[in-house]
């Protein structure tokens, strides 16, 4: 498989930089570091194409703070320039490394995402008695740096592509747990603390790098293990059969080729079940004929519905503040039979300007 060069180029063409500030932006204007860069744009990306071409560029420092959806998870945001090079680097050369990908990998890649993995899912389930469902125990936290840079550097022959890949890679915040140490077939005792591991949680790059990591073992249990319909999406993975040995086998292969990858099947989430009665996928309970949505989700979501109409009636926040998160969840139940719990939660709550005034059901 021929590597990529003749890359750095490209990366760094002022008219690449500026395509990745606007995707960048997107969303994000209103926000000051965002409406400071912009105030001097030409100077900023000319400044910033200066640092990249004669080495200097250094990624800033993350913004760390945890969200909690079902878990807590530690997201890391990175500054808004680095935001932009993330964008100008995957500009290059996400597309021809997407190309190699599985066409069943479905995380964060263009004519892909939830809604046609869990599509794809039911269409196998109407032809499939039994679903293997697998998680990969703490993926984006454990991701082996340097197997990471081998991988890159299969794909990619550019030196200069390459150093800052390792710098993205590098300057990432230390993962910490309080969990065991992990040891994999030929270590010693010392291995695990000498090994960089993790990737943060919220960066651009990190989405790609948790497709990329995984698209050799993709590739392995399409055509080398010939396991069945396979879907992943980023550590989710569903294979689907009609012989609960067989998926059973299955399992036990896979849980040894993630250890080549310094990687662990999660022990409480590598179930076989029936189809008939439903796979919790993505947000849904997924059934042959039908889709709804996890409870989990429409109560998180209710939730932050409240919090929204107090702060807009306090004045705290105007509409073009959570109208884009309310229309993403609209959009994510409208592809479940969810038109009574839709019309229930917007009936109940309301939106009213007035500091006397309270949302309903608040």
């Amino acid at each position: 498989m021929k590597r990529l060069g003749d890359l750095w180029r490209q990366v760094v063409g002022f008219d690449n930089l500026l395509r990745a500030f606007r995707k960048a932006r997107r969303g994000k204007r209103r926000r000051p570091p965002v409406a400071g860069f912009e105030l001097n744009l030409e100077k900023e990306l000319l400044v910033l194409q200066r640092d990249l071409v004669c080495g200097d560029y250094r990624p800033g420092e993350y913004r760390l703070f945890s969200i909690y959806e079902r878990k807590p998870r530690l997201i890391a945001a990175a500054p808004f320039r680095d935001r932009v090079v993330h964008h100008a680097l995957l500009n290059v050369i996400e597309p021809p490394i997407d190309r190699r990908f599985i066409a069943d990998s479905y995380a964060c890649r263009t004519g892909k995402g939830v809604h046609a993995a869990v599509a794809r899912y039911q269409t196998w389930a109407r032809h499939h008695a039994y679903a293997l469902k697998m998680d990969v125990a703490r993926y984006f936290p454990t991701i082996d740096h340097d197997r990471l840079k081998d991988k890159l550097r299969r794909l990619i022959k550019d030196q200069e592509v390459l150093a800052l890949l390792d710098r993205i890679i590098d300057s990432g915040p230390p993962a910490t747990t309080d969990e065991p140490l992990v040891y994999f077939p030929g270590d010693d005792l010392f291995t695990p603390l000498q090994r960089r591991v993790g990737l943060p949680i919220g960066n651009l790059t990190s989405q790609f790098f948790a497709n990329l990591y995984l698209d050799g073992f993709d590739h392995w249990v399409k055509e080398d293990l010939r396991a069945g319909p396979y879907l992943r999406y980023v550590d989710d993975m569903v294979v689907l059969g009609d012989d609960k040995g067989r998926l059973a086998e299955c399992r036990a292969r896979v849980r040894e080729a993630l250890g080549l990858e310094r990687l662990r099947l999660h022990p409480d989430k590598a179930h076989i079940v029936p189809v008939a009665g439903g796979l919790d996928l993505l947000g849904y309970r997924v059934f042959p004929g039908q889709r709804r949505l996890r409870n989990d989700n429409g109560w998180r979501f209710v939730r932050k519905l409240r919090r929204f109409a107090k702060a807009y009636a306090r004045g705290r926040l105007n509409r073009e503040d959570f109208d884009p998160a309310v229309q993403s969840w609209i959009g994510h139940a409208g592809h479940a039979d969810t038109l009574g719990l839709r019309d229930a939660f917007f009936s109940g709550i309301v939106f009213v300007r007035g500091a006397g005034h309270t949302a309903a059901g608040g």
